[in-house]
């Protein structure tokens, strides 16, 4: 398959701790350009930023650390615990940070493009892209990766995953779903697959 498109944008997403952005650097070494919602999002959080403004006004000093800078995992704290401060914390960032992703995805000139974001069907960002790539991986491999990168208990890494459209579900809309439940090289293997298909070179 060829696929005669001028620019091709492949959506990477997945559940908590499944690899999206393991296999995203993948593609990258491939020479595929890619873009980062989770890095776009932290922009949006440093001092002086609108969202930042409009985030400690809703949830107060409290999720700022001593240098004034927002302490994700505080934040992080309060929002996985609430369903309806995570949905306020939604409804604070997401504009400006579609709007950004967006604005990147545009001005980009590279013919194919990945946007690795983790919310992309729960974001409504399905619809800006061509294919969607579901990267899976079972419930106890997602929580030694998250626990071993991130230092969280498993109440807290159950409570981001239960945050989440489920897994099953997101499959159900994929293009593509990568497996990375085994050895780095099979998981490479699959990423090489789907690029030479979407490839037009």
């Amino acid at each position: 398959m060829v696929f005669m498109k001028q620019k091709v944008i492949i959506g990477i997403t997945g559940s908590f701790g499944s690899g999206k952005t393991t296999v995203a650097r993948m593609f990258k070494r491939r020479g595929v350009s890619v873009v980062d919602a989770d890095k776009i999002a932290h922009c949006f959080l440093k001092p002086g930023q609108d969202v930042y403004r409009r985030l400690t006004g809703v949830f107060g000093a409290g999720i700022l650390n001593r240098a004034k800078r927002i302490d994700t995992r505080r934040l992080a704290d309060i929002v996985f615990n609430d369903g309806r401060a995570l949905a306020k914390l939604n409804r604070i960032t997401h504009p400006a940070i579609i709007e950004s992703i967006r604005n990147k995805i545009r001005a980009s000139t590279c013919p194919l493009l990945v946007l690795d974001a983790p919310l992309l069907i729960e974001a409504g960002l399905a619809g800006t892209v061509d294919f969607i790539i579901v990267v899976k991986a079972t419930r106890a491999n997602q929580t030694r990766r998250v626990r071993r990168r991130d230092s969280l208990s498993d109440r807290e890494i159950r409570l981001r995953i239960k945050r989440q459209i489920p897994l099953h579900r997101k499959i159900r809309l994929a293009d593509f779903v990568i497996d990375n439940n085994g050895t780095i090289h099979e998981t490479k293997e699959q990423v090489e697959q789907i690029r030479r298909l979407l490839c037009r070179k």
